[in-house]
């Protein structure tokens, strides 16, 4: 590999991998810099201990985009929860926190249940082969933002749209940055109407306990980091899962037939595929060092999640699903600290919920034709993912 890409490596892979240079990176270089693009330094932490210890720091790493390179207006803030500190980010996230408890989203189970039963009877009737991304995996994460903030059902077809345009980066960056836009126009106009008349979802309970204290912006804002934090991935995870269960038959068997085997295999799937593959940047907040390297204040940080999980200190062949394994669930498939993902239970039942009923309808159901891979993509999974059964 060329020095030319190394500033991409952390974003390589070859299948469910990452590069092998990553893991000679994290081996070799456990803080790595990189010169990127305007001859600016990025450092690249890449192994699990030091990326716990980078996450888990806000005292001297900050998740200020918007202040560290200088944003001034509301409307060029990126938002969400990511890009805040303490104490606004403490503020906004006691607030969310309580509507992802589990005792809250199993009101959400019911639903998402027939989400799928739905979009899987739409599958059976269509026929095989189709595009398990496009048929299933694309729309119940939309569909569960949905039913999640309170989306009127006339509203929804619209909204999966904007939702999946956004993510759609094959258009170039000027339609994505129109579709978030877009959402985000819709979103406002949304929270406005729910403040005149609060429905049951997440925002009209959000404005029924605290619209005194949230303006439309911040709250569509929130809402708008659920949707990103919440689709992408969770379609990425379906996608991912779905093709790895079915290229080891034995384990999907198990998945179909042995009631809650599905949650160890889940929970070693989000290690093993760490779709989202970096971590929100960190800035550093004064000038420190790490690992003998002198950053400077302002400097990024980057942090490896997908090199962090699989790190050989965690245990034996960490480049293998082992469904079981005694650290699953300390993986850092949503990130750590402060930021991790408010959302991570809500995924964690979708899949529960998804990879069962899929392979127990389509019991037979095989990889037919080509599977292309995301490339260079900052939340990994795949184009599309032809399957007949």
């Amino acid at each position: 590999m060329a020095d030319s890409d190394f500033p991409l490596v952390q974003f390589m892979r070859e299948g469910f991998d990452p590069v092998a240079e990553l893991a000679r990176i994290r081996t070799e270089h456990p803080v790595y810099p990189m010169e990127i693009p305007g001859g600016q330094t990025v450092y690249l932490v890449t192994r699990w201990d030091d990326v716990r210890a980078v996450l888990g720091d806000h005292e001297r790493f900050s998740n200020d985009f918007a202040g560290v390179i200088g944003l001034g207006s509301n409307q060029e803030d990126p938002g969400g929860l990511g890009f805040r500190d303490p104490p606004e980010h403490t503020r906004l996230r006691k607030y969310l926190t309580p509507e992802f408890t589990m005792r809250r989203l199993r009101r959400l189970e019911p639903r998402i249940e027939e989400m799928v039963e739905e979009y899987l009877d739409r599958m059976e009737a269509k026929g095989s082969p189709v595009d398990l991304v496009e048929s299933f995996a694309l729309p119940i994460p939309s569909l569960v933002v949905c039913e999640l903030l309170g989306v009127p059902y006339e509203e929804r077809a619209d909204f999966m749209r904007m939702s999946a345009d956004r993510f759609d980066f094959t258009a170039g960056p000027e339609a994505s940055l129109q579709a978030i836009n877009d959402a985000m126009t819709y979103l406002t106009d949304l929270v406005a109407r729910e403040r005149e008349n609060p429905g049951d979802g997440l925002l009209g309970q959000l404005l029924r306990e605290h619209g005194d204290e949230l303006d439309d912006r911040t709250l569509a804002s929130m809402a708008d980091g659920i949707l990103t934090g919440g689709h992408d991935t969770s379609t990425s995870m379906l996608a991912l899962g779905t093709l790895w269960l079915m290229q080891n038959p034995e384990q999907a068997a198990k998945v179909r037939e042995v009631d809650g085997y599905v949650n160890d295999v889940v929970e070693e799937l989000l290690r093993y595929m760490t779709v989202v593959q970096v971590a929100f940047p960190r800035f550093a907040r004064d000038d420190l060092e790490l690992h003998g390297h002198q950053i400077k204040k302002g400097e990024m940080v980057l942090c490896s999640l997908a090199a962090a999980n699989r790190d050989p200190s965690l245990g034996d062949d960490m480049d293998q699903v082992r469904p079981g394994r005694e650290t699953a669930g300390s993986h850092m498939a949503f990130g750590h600290g402060i930021h991790r993902c408010v959302g991570a239970p809500l995924a964690q039942m979708e899949m529960r919920i998804a990879f069962p009923a899929l392979l127990r309808r389509f019991p037979d159901l095989h990889v037919a034709g080509e599977v292309p891979f995301r490339e260079l993509a900052i939340v990994y999974g795949l184009k599309e993912l032809p399957v007949a059964w």
